[in-house]
């Protein structure tokens, strides 16, 4: 039997001139943050062209399980720790829940 899984797509347009700094401190801080906290990154890409960074974050359940368990990791204290003194580089934020999964040609 299939495990069930939840996918939250997350989409950012950055700030201008803040896109490398961005991704050094995506890379440096959620490979270790999110995971600890129960989570699974199923990908990250960065649109340099566009100042654009996507990545999906999994986690293990339904929707209400994933909430619940993004409210844990928001109040925590990594997460806490991984923004402290980082200024916003986000300058809009598209996040959503991905619906089922499609087949792909082989």
């Amino acid at each position: 039997m299939e495990r069930m899984k939840t996918i939250q797509l997350r989409r950012y347009t950055l700030v201008d001139g803040e896109y490398d700094a961005f991704v050094a401190w995506w890379e440096g801080c959620m490979p270790r943050v999110r995971p600890a906290a129960g989570f699974t990154i199923e990908f990250a890409y960065g649109l340099p062209e566009t100042n654009e960074f996507v990545w999906a974050v999994s986690a293990e359940g339904d929707e209400e399980a994933f909430v619940a368990l993004e409210k844990t990791y928001m109040a925590s204290d990594a997460r806490a720790e991984a923004f402290a003194g980082v200024p916003q580089r986000v300058a809009d934020y598209n996040i959503r829940f991905v619906g089922t999964e499609f087949p792909t040609a082989e």
